[in-house]
């Protein structure tokens, strides 16, 4: 596998782009800095350790990987994977994930027609679906979860317990399963939450929580 900094690979994607040629043998790899893929570019692995990650849009990538940093990736690029530790993630429209989205401390969002094929997970930051289908659950600590309307979601949810030093925290998450949405596969909370379902959703079975159904395209605040 061939390594070059991220600048002068940027520069090669651009003139293979224009030659019509690929680069996905080629990783951008990074320590401290921000790594922002063009448009229509096919590259290898991305990482940095200090930065974040913006993929253009129709963009391909084998996978985003950053510590400190978000991850943005613009309509119609293609991955296999992303991940971060202290960020947020953000997939627009028609993003297509091979594998998994994960981050540990920060929130996760898919535009509309948005499609991970595995899981969406985190501990920390809140996780909204907006017309987008996870294909292997989604899964929290302690952020919200919106499954908004036209959302599908297999594989299920799993709020998991907090087994924070310092006690955990005290908040209840506050999960909502909007209308025409669907869950497939059971929704696991071990933790208390405030369960809102819309009276059009499909949903499994319920493990751990009572759910409040509501109508129209909110539950109450």
């Amino acid at each position: 596998m061939i390594r070059l900094t991220a600048s002068l690979l940027l520069a090669l994607s651009l003139a293979s782009i224009a030659h019509g040629r690929g680069t996905d043998d080629l990783d951008i790899d990074k320590v401290n800095g921000s790594i922002k893929v063009p448009e229509n570019a096919t590259v290898g692995k991305i990482s940095t350790v200090n930065g974040s990650i913006h993929v253009g849009a129709n963009a391909h990538a084998k996978s985003a990987d950053t510590v400190n940093g978000g991850v943005d990736i613009d309509s119609g690029a293609t991955l296999d994977s992303v991940e971060t530790v202290n960020g947020g993630l953000h997939l627009g429209e028609n993003v297509k994930i091979a594998k998994t989205v994960e981050t540990v401390n920060g929130s996760i969002s898919l535009a509309a027609g948005a499609d991970v094929a595995g899981h969406a997970s985190n501990v920390n930051g809140s996780i909204k679906l907006d017309a987008a289908h996870v294909g292997g659950g989604v899964e929290t600590v302690s952020g919200d979860i919106t499954i908004g309307p036209n959302a599908k979601v297999d594989g299920g949810l799993l709020v998991n317990e907090d087994h924070s030093w310092f006690f955990g925290n005290n908040r209840k998450p506050r999960v909502v399963i909007g209308p025409h949405a669907t869950v497939n596969g059971k929704l696991v909370f071990k933790r208390e939450v405030d369960l809102y379902v819309s009276d059009s959703a499909t949903i499994g079975a319920i493990e751990g929580a009572t759910p409040n159904k509501f109508s129209g395209e909110q539950p109450p605040k």
